[in-house]
């Protein structure tokens, strides 16, 4: 079949397997999933005729990963999101195992694909592979087609770099030129990230290996992303083989950013030390876009690899987290939820100066798909926190804990319900002796910034229907210094993408 037979295929498997699912109670109202079946890492996150478009790595027949599509969603805002049919199906020998992660860019009046075209050789997935850079293009970003000078990158670059193992470029324009940076390892299994230029998309120039690891860096990077913010140059990547470092790295991969110094000239980017993007269970392969008011967003896949993933019994697996606004203020770095988020905002409530003496609910203050800022005065409590979507008769909850002694914050999933446990912890550092929690419940998706966006932790948890309380809670008396709350509605259409968008001749 040709890559329209392949689209077609795909989007009357989604309305198929639809008709078949009948629960769902786990799917986000608010975050983006897909309609059915398996969905893993952001790609090709842009903005393309006054619209915003997400791909996704996606396959589009089961709940398990396979060969790889991209799906596709598009908005006017960020917040409010419609799926259209796939934009790209494995259909050339280049691709035949996998159209992989890769990223857009708006060129001469078209929507450009830049993705990894795999294919599998023999048994080994780490070794049997070949991997190449593709290029796809589209008019009215909803039809896309490939290149016919595809594979425009067809070797990685001799040396010592791995070469089964380059993948999932971010594209961008700067000055006269187009630059990709592309995720990749050594042969001897050390992350690193490869530069390139053109002047067309279409013939590229290895620059350099633009930036490498040392020490407990990991063995392959990942979904590489190169930008300047305020003033900054940075890297993001999702590095894999990481080792825990005391509370850090306890993931099976990570995804981090490194603030550096960047010579496009060279094609270089030095750096000392990279930290974490997200501080809790489940966020990978983040991807940036600058917004139509400049700002620099994030968004990142809301699960992560080898994980249960309870929702598959509903016929869906994945979701993406909320965007996040990136900034680096006085040095120091800032990851804060998207302000129209505040569009979705019904029926608050608000309470100031609510004292705590062990644990208490607060009337109107629970539910499962709702918005919740916080102000916590500790005052002398050694321990104290909040249990959400908790159950009084049953005990589950997941719970935030905030250890005033050692001024850290831990997220706890042990009694979350369904699925995978454990903790995740990280320090927080008071402000003026308060704590400031913004905090996301959608069904299966908590996230946490904590004062004001300077960390985050996420965090997927599959509760019982039941399981809605929210129990504030301390060890000595609190205060709530204040409390909103707001229900939030849905935003995210969960029908199967429109088989009529696609008309046209196969």
């Amino acid at each position: 079949m040709n890559h329209q037979q392949q689209i077609n295929k795909a989007v009357k498997g989604i309305a198929s397997i639809q008709k078949k699912n009948k629960k769902e109670y786990w799917r986000p109202a608010f975050h983006i999933t897909a309609p059915v079946s398996w969905m893993n890492d952001p790609n090709g996150f842009s903005m393309f005729k006054d619209e915003y478009h997400l791909f996704y790595q996606y396959h589009p027949y089961s709940p398990e990963w396979d060969n790889m599509h991209w799906g596709h969603v598009k908005s006017p805002d960020l917040v409010h999101w419609e799926h259209l049919p796939p934009a790209l199906a494995p259909s050339e020998p280049y691709d035949t195992d996998g159209c992989f992660s890769g990223s857009a860019v708006e060129a001469d009046g078209e929507l450009v694909l830049m993705y990894t075209g795999n294919v599998w050789t023999g048994p080994d997935p780490d070794e049997d592979l070949k991997q190449v850079q593709c290029l796809a293009t589209s008019t009215d970003g909803l039809r896309f087609e490939k290149h016919v000078q595809n594979p425009v990158v067809s070797e990685a670059p001799a040396g010592r770099t791995h070469p089964n193992h380059f993948r999932d470029p971010k594209v961008w324009r700067e000055n006269d030129y187009y630059y990709a940076v592309l995720g990749s390892r050594t042969v001897d299994n050390v992350g690193q990230a490869l530069l390139y230029r053109s002047e067309n998309l279409l013939e590229w120039e290895f620059m350099n290996i633009l930036a490498a690891g040392r020490g407990n860096m990991g063995y392959m990077w990942e979904c590489p992303d190169l930008f300047r913010l305020d003033g900054f140059d940075v890297l993001v990547m999702s590095p894999q083989g990481v080792l825990p470092e005391g509370e850090r790295y306890h993931n099976l991969h990570q995804a981090v950013y490194a603030v550096g110094d960047l010579d496009l000239e060279k094609g270089t980017f030095e750096f000392d030390v990279f930290h974490p993007l997200d501080h809790g269970f489940d966020f990978y392969a983040p991807q940036t876009t600058l917004d139509r008011f400049g700002r620099r967003i994030v968004i990142g896949w809301f699960a992560m690899w080898e994980s249960d993933m309870p929702e598959k019994e509903e016929l869906w697996a994945g979701a993406m987290s909320l965007p996040r606004v990136l900034s680096c203020e006085a040095g120091r770095w800032k990851s804060r939820p998207l302000p129209e988020m505040a569009d979705l905002r019904r029926e608050e409530v608000k309470r100031s100066g609510v004292i705590i003496e062990d644990e208490r609910q607060i009337e109107g203050v629970e539910g499962n798909c709702l918005e919740l800022q916080v102000v916590i005065d500790p005052q002398q409590a050694e321990q104290c926190g909040v249990d959400l979507l908790a159950n009084e008769s049953t005990g589950e909850k997941t719970k935030l804990v905030y250890n005033a002694r050692e001024q850290k914050i831990t997220l706890d999933r042990e009694k979350s319900g369904t699925g995978p446990g454990g903790t995740r912890t990280t320090d927080v550092v008071l402000e003026n002796g308060l704590l400031h929690l913004h905090i996301f419940i959608d069904h299966s998706t908590v996230e946490v910034f904590m004062q004001g966006g300077e960390k985050v932790m996420s965090a997927r948890v599959y509760p019982a229907e039941a399981s809605t309380g929210v129990r504030f809670f301390s060890d000595r008396t609190i205060e709530l210094v204040e409390i909103r709350k707001w229900k939030l509605s849905k935003s995210i259409s969960t029908a199967a993408p429109d088989m009529q968008l696609l008309l046209k001749n196969e």
